[in-house]
């Protein structure tokens, strides 16, 4: 349908200057930080204020059949937020508040564009914390956590985002707000819709609150431990031995020996020993949190570790947060994001690095090794030639994760970049149920199209 100047005067004269159709001024909303590039010119932006501007702005979108791409903090890695060739953009970063903290009912309620780490620094000064942590969570909305179901650097104790949300209001495709879930802790009195939207990356509806769960900050100071491999497949095997143990860690990584490199050329004050091939991070809290990385400690020798170190306190974890960074502005640039069953974790990161040596093309691991994880990096000179290429490689990745039992997506989404890929995952049946529930929350297909189902 062609939008005229009619169509936009009257989107005008519903949200007055949060709709806006200056491109000089919405051209930073129009793609996530995926290499994906907008498709076109949107025929403008919606900087939603409150639920009822996402409302109308849906409302318009629907009646015009307008493609809406969805955005909160814009960190993205998958393409899935990337602007539509006469689209709207609907962002929803304003939407930045917390609304209620409730430590009676151990929950708080907020709106989507509200970052992870904020939210996390705001809950401190009222002795909580909120559990998922991705290494972003510096620039991450926890609305786009929700949308994408993030896991995380604490994942392996605490669970991923969906054991998280206790409620959610929504907005439909065709304007209707609806709310799913409750701010109890048990509730089967109806359908659950709640976890229907939770990492369905805004194809289904658009978030636009959220009632999460909510814990104390521990008491006692975590510990962290590190320890450096020759073999990064042996770290692998550390980490499912560790895994087994009866006592758990609540973060277990793996950065490999580039990334940690050039994580030291950055920030040489962490003072991480440079390993042969890579390094194997974790974290325990509670009460007997030294006694159990010291046990972390010894499993890690026993596996071939040639150094290993640990510490009370957060610090030595920054060198996984500072990875990607570091290792982006070193052209290491496209990013994968595979799960994989546990005990298969040293195989598929041995296959990983056959895969980059069959292709010539440089491989650096990222992983949040203690729930199977992966994030294979791969080198990307200029241009889009150079980007397709590197994602041809972790096509093949995908495949080897799939055929080992495993996921193409573990936390990033599928998004554009990986839309392709999910035939390969789905069987035939099992997609058709996924296009039919789409169909019947967005029968017009405005909502995120060409994206994740």
């Amino acid at each position: 349908m062609t939008i005229t100047a009619s169509d936009l005067q009257e989107l005008k004269d519903q949200l007055g200057e949060r709709f806006i159709t200056d491109q000089r001024t919405f051209a930073p909303y129009m793609r996530d930080m995926s290499w994906m590039l907008p498709e076109g010119e949107p025929v403008g932006a919606v900087f939603a204020e409150s639920t009822e501007d996402v409302s109308k702005a849906l409302a318009w979108a629907n009646k015009h059949v307008v493609p809406v791409s969805v955005r909160t903090g814009g960190s993205g890695l998958a393409g899935g937020s990337v602007s539509y060739d006469g689209g709207l953009i609907l962002s929803l970063h304003k939407m930045n508040r917390i609304l209620e903290i409730d430590p009676e009912n151990g929950v708080a309620v907020i709106e989507p564009g509200i970052i992870n780490a904020e939210f996390n620094k705001e809950l401190a000064k009222e002795g909580f914390f909120f559990a998922p942590d991705p290494a972003s969570a510096s620039i991450a909305s926890v609305g786009g956590n929700i949308a994408t179901n993030a896991g995380g650097l604490r994942a392996v104790c605490h669970g991923v985002t969906i054991n998280w949300v206790r409620a959610l209001e929504v907005v439909l495709a065709d304007g209707r707000v609806i709310e799913v879930g409750s701010k109890t802790i048990k509730n089967v009195s109806s359908l659950n819709l709640k976890e229907l939207f939770i990492g369905s990356e805004g194809t289904l509806g658009v978030i636009t609150q959220a009632v999460v769960r909510i814990e104390h900050i521990p008491k006692y100071e975590p510990y962290t431990f590190f320890a450096c491999f020759d073999s990064i497949e042996d770290a692998g095997y550390a980490t499912i031995a560790i895994r087994a143990a009866e006592n758990k860690p609540v973060s277990l990584e793996l950065i490999d020996a580039l990334g940690v490199r050039l994580v030291n050329e950055r920030n040489p004050d962490l003072q991480i020993p440079q390993p042969g091939a890579g390094l194997l991070l974790g974290q325990a809290e509670g009460q007997s949190a030294k006694e159990d990385v010291e046990e972390f400690a010894n499993t890690c020798r026993e596996y071939g570790a040639t150094a290993v170190m640990f510490e009370e306190g957060n610090r030595l974890f920054q060198v996984r947060r500072d990875a990607y960074p570091a290792l982006s502005a070193a052209g290491m640039e496209v990013i994968g994001d595979v799960s994989v069953p546990i005990a298969s974790l040293a195989e598929a990161i041995h296959n990983i690095m056959a895969i980059s040596e069959k292709r010539q093309r440089r491989v650096s691991i990222l992983a949040h090794a203690g729930d199977g994880n992966i994030h294979p990096i791969v080198e990307c000179g200029e241009g889009i030639e150079e980007s397709r290429a590197a994602e041809e490689l972790l096509d093949e990745v995908c495949e080897m994760a799939v055929g080992m039992g495993g996921v193409v997506s573990g936390e990033h989404g599928i998004g554009y970049l990986k839309h392709h890929a999910v035939t390969q995952l789905l069987s035939p049946d099992t997609r058709d149920v996924q296009l039919a529930i789409k169909k019947a929350l967005d029968p017009n297909g405005i909502l995120t199209p060409g994206r994740k189902l």
